[in-house]
């Protein structure tokens, strides 16, 4: 739906319905909370969290639907500098997906204060995009003059419309964002139903999660890009589900590292994974984890695809 298709405030269907419906966008460097703050608002895992850097990589859309409004949050990968193909799509993806949207949110780790990062990322926003709300994430974790002295900065930089300080991981200041981005919304139909919380389809965010525990528990052990497919989906008569996934590593030096000693990583992984599935899902579930070699993934067309980013020409 294009701006022009939407109805007006005042109009008779406004009037009618009296619904909001939107598109936020999150922009930040990586490791700046981006997928966490959209977990936060949306009330539940809908985006996977890691310490490792540039997790997200294509776009993944929360929906939050609070009273007559509905928010669909658009996590995008960090913005970097890309040395490899991969990274070219994913920064591509993060600025695509900031074009059409109602209010984009550029977040800062506060933490981290006016570093290059934050730097870059504000010279590359200060001309782009009307609706811009700067958002100082991990404001638990600086002193109040120090979090005041950023937000100077950030603002002699760039014009926001709005300023918010917030802590995505503890959710101080989140009800605030939330309120003022529910006023934000042009009136207008919904775009999905109250109930859902994802456009994701499930056996891609059941390859999300297990991902996200794969690279929690080998973290710099294993490479960045490793990835998951959900290959089987089978729903049983007794209400559970059947999954099965393949990891992919592109050395079999990496497939070791995976297994681990008679299979113990894998088996861990699995585990945490199936249980979290289970709980998203709620129904039992049966996951069966296998770890495959495929040779130069990161140059095949067809993997991009899967993971839903534009194949880089160059």
């Amino acid at each position: 739906m294009t701006e022009t298709d939407r109805p007006l405030e005042g109009s008779t269907l406004a009037t009618e319905t009296q619904t909001r419906s939107g598109f936020v966008t999150l922009i930040g460097a990586p490791n700046a909370g981006k997928s966490t703050l959209v977990n936060r608002l949306v009330g539940t895992k809908v985006s996977i969290v890691t310490h490792k850097v540039q997790t997200t990589r294509a776009l993944v859309r929360g929906i939050v639907t609070e009273g007559q409004t509905q928010i669909v949050l658009v996590d995008t990968p960090g913005i970097f500098k890309p040395k490899r193909r991969l990274d070219r799509a994913m920064v591509t993806t993060a600025w695509g997906g900031a074009r059409d949207a109602d209010q984009v949110l550029i977040l800062l780790d506060a933490q981290g204060g006016m570093n290059e990062a934050a730097e870059a990322l504000l010279e590359s926003v200060e001309k782009s995009y009307q609706n811009k709300t700067l958002i100082l994430n991990k404001v638990d974790r600086i002193d109040p003059p120090k979090l005041l002295k950023l937000a100077q900065a950030a603002n002699e930089k760039v014009k926001f419309e709005n300023t918010f300080m917030i802590s995505a991981l503890t959710g101080s200041g989140c009800k605030d964002l939330l309120d003022y981005l529910v006023s934000k919304m042009p009136y207008g139909p919904w775009y999905y139903p109250e109930d859902q919380i994802s456009d994701m389809p499930m056996r891609q965010l059941a390859a999300e999660v297990t991902r996200e525990k794969l690279y929690l528990r080998l973290h710099e052990e294993l490479p960045y890009s490793s990835t998951v497919e959900t290959e089987k989906w089978e729903e049983r008569k007794d209400g559970s589900v059947r999954i099965e996934q393949v990891v992919y590593v592109e050395r079999d030096s990496q497939k070791k590292i995976v297994l681990g000693h008679k299979g113990e990583t894998i088996k861990a992984i699995g585990q945490s994974a199936r249980k979290e599935i289970s709980a998203i899902l709620e129904q039992p579930v049966h996951l069966f984890l296998f770890v495959k070699v495929r040779d130069n993934w990161g140059n095949d067309p067809e993997r991009y695809r899967e993971m839903g980013l534009e194949f880089p020409k160059a």
